[in-house]
């Protein structure tokens, strides 16, 4: 596994580095050995923040991407943060790949899926957009879909849909099912 160590406000020292390396190229174990892990250190600075001290990793796999974020007031106790979640989000990974690849593939159920929501009108002075995020859309099914969305935690996925070569959102219901918004 490819592993990149970067720092945002802080001098990533050798020793830094190392315990890095020593942390988490144990999740290369369960992964493809062409995957990359980024792993970015950096310092928040404002003084109110007392977990300060902030490491968040990235890995890159050919299928999911999984991300995890740890702050403490220590950069090493971060960093055994992030390696404690990336360790459970790796093994939930390999789990749901074995147990998927071994039974049939199901469809999700119907009731999950929801229209596409009326749109709201924005006003001037609401929200604005902070911060910009791009990434590769990658061809996949709803059901792999649903797998990443659980792999990443985050409550929505965008996809390209492989059956009708669309973008499409599959997004986590309160109810614990799942919703999935296609374009008509």
């Amino acid at each position: 596994m490819n592993l990149q160590v970067k720092g945002r406000n802080i001098a990533v020292t050798e020793a830094l580095r190392s315990y890095v390396d020593e942390k988490l190229t144990k999740l290369g174990k369960n992964l493809n050995s062409a995957s990359t892990m980024e792993v970015e250190l950096f310092c928040e600075k404002n003084p109110s923040i007392a977990d300060n001290q902030v490491a968040e990793a990235t890995i890159f796999t050919k299928g999911p991407v999984l991300r995890a974020k740890g702050a403490s007031a220590d950069m090493y106790a971060s960093i055994d943060l992030v390696a404690d979640k990336l360790g459970r989000q790796v093994k939930k990974y390999r789990s749901k790949l074995v147990s998927h690849d071994s039974r049939v593939r199901g469809s999700i159920p119907p009731d999950a899926i929801m229209p596409l929501p009326e749109r709201v009108e924005e006003e001037e002075e609401g929200p604005q957009i902070v911060k910009l995020k791009s990434f590769d859309i990658k061809p996949m099914s709803a059901e792999e879909a649903a797998l990443q969305l659980e792999l990443i935690g985050h409550d929505f996925f965008v996809f390209r849909n492989s059956e009708s070569n669309d973008t499409s959102v599959i997004y986590r219901r309160r109810d614990g099912n799942y919703g999935l918004i296609e374009p008509k």
